[in-house]
């Protein structure tokens, strides 16, 4: 969904139009998501389709501008949102699903905690899993988000 604008407002970096398309698919896609009917679902189990949309666009935009260098820096920051890339960039955490899989202390307004003090069941790598075992984040849905995964 685009920014509203008001006389506060800064005005969309150059290069905004060439991406604009593919963001406003990704928030019609997102409204889709959260108006979808969450009848038979857990209350987690609801949030699952936004997380992965909100991760599907967080991780195009930071290929755009790591990887593919397709986009400004200054565009980047506008576009910005989220901690989770800042994450992206260190070792071990390529993958990394969502901010609360790591999350190892309650807050207050967050009071899930991850298993006793430790990071989410989808940070296991997949050679450390037992046969057999379902691996799923009880937090986004995650089926396994390590980097030796």
């Amino acid at each position: 969904m685009p920014k509203i604008r008001t006389s506060r407002t800064k005005k969309a970096p150059e290069g905004f139009e060439d991406i604009e398309p593919i963001l406003d698919d990704y928030g019609r896609k997102m409204r889709d998501a959260e108006n979808e009917s969450h009848e038979g679902k857990r209350k987690s189990e609801s949030l699952w389709p936004i997380m992965r949309i909100s991760h599907a666009r967080s991780r195009h935009i930071y290929e755009l501008y790591y990887k593919r260098e397709a986009i400004s820096k200054e565009l980047y920051d506008w576009l910005l949102k989220e901690n989770l890339i800042a994450k992206w960039k260190k070792t071990g955490y390529e993958k990394l699903c969502c901010l609360r899989c790591i999350q190892t202390k309650a807050s207050a307004n967050d009071p899930d905690m991850n298993y006793q003090g430790s990071t989410c069941v989808c940070r296991v790598p997949k050679a450390q899993v037992r046969a057999g075992t379902v691996v799923e984040c009880v937090h986004c849905g995650c089926r396994g988000c390590s980097s030796d995964s």
